[in-house]
């Protein structure tokens, strides 16, 4: 009996296409945790990194080095992926994915061999970074795409929850490295991404390739320059709203910044306006009619505002108050920091699969929107923590934590790539990244301004008293007292001794050996900041409980399960065009 055509010709290309959709996963994961270790590698290493390149980052003159080392990666990544998503669509996905590698992978290289010190060398490492950011948005932009393009609607869940987990746990895994890295050679935090990215830009060059063929049209030049202008122009407002400005703790009242911000909401608001009499615009805005889509980013959004500073408070209680008070010297606060937080990262690996492979089979609402109400509950109970806590208190918060944020990340993911349209997935993947990482952004900017105005109000007065009663004269207990509190953050977020920081060698020096240890100490510090933090802890974490109510509320809006589906008719001779059924279309 002859074999039907089903068998004989569509059963080996079945075979090859469930193939490759786990040869993509496997790539696409691995650029994606590689980006995302890289992301945050750097927040560990820096003492050594500046150490290494003869720069003090805690010199006022010298903070914009320290504010762009931090969030210059960041800042690229939001404002490109939209534009590199687009180009994706374009004239390919793989293509602009296996560039992005490249690039990535280029400018790893170049992080390492730098031979110059002070400015020049933060300059270097700055540029080389944003360059490194451009490689890093490709890969981002359009990893989502390819893995929507070779997974069907069954599995994408799945597969986007495998790739989130590689995305968040990234982060994390990233504050460990750093610190095991670091302090070998600051170099080896850059460089270790080298082979890897060698492997796999060779690998995804000879294996992938579009299921999707590309969409030839115009490139929306206008849409591009105010997009990305107008969101670099309001990060920056938000980077420098958070460091001093004359006699005020922060700098939003700075005209400089109000500016910024003013100019950029401006730029975005034009870009609105050219966006809609466009013939072929770079942001898709009739893809926010699609509901799945638009409550999924809105969702995404807000998840990531709620939760974007977390890891930064996070690292200052446990480096700058928890760490010290239980015997631990500040230059090795770094390190243990990162790895008191695995439990975290845990509960992504844990939960970002399987709460993939229920939302294939259920649907994202259920499983995105209680992962937000368990993520509020959670940073509930962590501010009703002591803040010297028991640490077998705080792991299992930091575990539900993580299995919150994978419950809601992977789902949300899975409906909102699900939602779109084939031709648009590129474009559509790089409007949700560009939304979620401005978030963060903004969280940062938003967890620190909460932060100084809890520290404001009690740390000068606690900071006085505590200085005079070690010897400390009123004159110099009165400068410190008045340091921006934004001082004594960055100092703690670095592992620097903050007292050593604030009052300088010469007035250590001129106290008695006896009170100079007390103050140099790990509990004076510590147990002064204690109380002030607090209050901008619990400041922090309100609106983060806020944040997080209602991307629960955007996300159970999005309706029952939704896929975009392509009709395709067999025939003896294999697969006739597909045709779209109606948005909105309800499976």
């Amino acid at each position: 009996m002859a074999l039907s055509p089903r068998v004989s010709r569509n059963g080996s290309a079945a075979q090859r296409s469930d193939r490759y959709k786990w040869i993509a996963l496997v790539n696409t994961t691995m650029g994606t945790l590689m980006v995302a270790i890289d992301g945050t590698i750097v927040l560990i290493a820096m003492p050594d990194i500046f150490r290494g390149i003869k720069l003090n980052p805690l010199l006022p003159g010298n903070s914009f080095y320290l504010l762009w080392m931090i969030l210059g990666f960041l800042v690229v990544t939001s404002v490109l992926v939209v534009s590199l998503g687009r180009l994706g669509d374009m004239f390919g996905r793989v293509k602009i994915y296996n560039l992005g590698f490249a690039l990535f992978t280029f400018f790893s290289l170049l992080l390492t061999v730098t031979w110059m010190s002070g400015t020049d060398g933060a300059t270097w490492l700055i540029v080389m970074r944003v360059f490194q950011g451009v490689g890093g948005a490709m890969v981002f932009a359009n990893s989502s795409a390819i893995l929507t393009d070779a997974f069907p609607s069954t599995q994408r869940g799945m597969a986007m929850g495998i790739n989130g987990v590689a995305a968040t746990s990234g982060t994390f895994i990233g504050l460990v490295l750093g610190g095991l890295l670091a302090p070998i050679d600051w170099r080896l935090i850059f460089l270790v991404s080298v082979p890897v990215g060698l492997f796999c830009t060779v690998w995804a060059y000879l294996m992938l390739h579009d299921v999707t063929p590309p969409r030839k049209t115009s490139v929306d030049w206008a849409g591009n320059l105010t997009f990305a202008v107008g969101l670099i122009t309001i990060m920056v407002g938000i980077t420098y709203g958070i460091e001093p400005y004359r006699n005020h703790a922060m700098g939003w009242t700075s005209p400089v910044v109000v500016g910024e911000l003013s100019a950029g909401v401006a730029l975005l608001i034009a870009f609105s306006v050219i966006e809609r009499h466009t013939a072929e615009p770079m942001f898709r805005l009739q893809l926010f009619r699609i509901r799945a889509f638009t409550c999924g980013v809105l969702a995404s959004f807000l998840s990531a505002v709620g939760r974007g500073g977390l890891m930064f408070m996070l690292i200052i209680w446990l480096q700058g108050i928890w760490l010290p008070l239980h015997g631990y010297d500040f230059v090795r606060t770094p390190l243990w920091a990162g790895i008191y937080m695995l439990p975290l990262t845990a509960g992504f690996l844990i939960a970002g699969p399987i709460s993939g492979v229920l939302s294939d089979r259920y649907g994202a609402r259920p499983f995105a929107t209680g992962g937000m109400l368990s993520t509020a509950a959670a940073f509930l109970l962590l501010e009703l923590l002591p803040v010297d806590f028991s640490y077998w208190t705080f792991a299992p918060l930091l575990l539900l934590m993580g299995l919150s944020n994978a419950l809601f990340m992977s789902p949300n993911r899975a409906g909102v790539m699900n939602s779109l349209p084939a031709e648009h997935r590129g474009a559509g993947a790089g409007m949700m990244n560009t939304f979620q990482n401005s978030a963060q952004v903004l969280s940062i900017g938003i967890f620190f301004s909460l932060m100084i105005i809890g520290l404001s109000g009690v740390l000068s007065v606690s900071m006085y008293h505590g200085l005079v009663q070690e010897g400390v004269s009123s004159k110099v207990a009165t400068r410190v007292a008045h340091l921006p509190p934004v001082s004594t953050l960055f100092a703690a977020l670095l592992g620097y001794n903050p007292m050593q920081h604030l009052l300088g060698a010469s007035v250590l020096a001129h106290l008695p050996a006896g009170r100079a240890a007390v103050l140099e100490g790990r509990s004076f510090f510590p147990r002064l900041i204690s109380t002030p933090f607090r209050h901008g802890l619990h400041a922090a974490f309100d609106f983060s409980i806020g944040a997080c109510l209602l991307a629960a509320a955007a996300s159970w809006t999005r309706g029952g399960r939704y896929v975009y589906v392509e009709e395709t008719t067999k025939t003896e001779e294999g697969l006739e065009p597909a045709v779209p059924v109606a948005e909105g279309a309800v499976l």
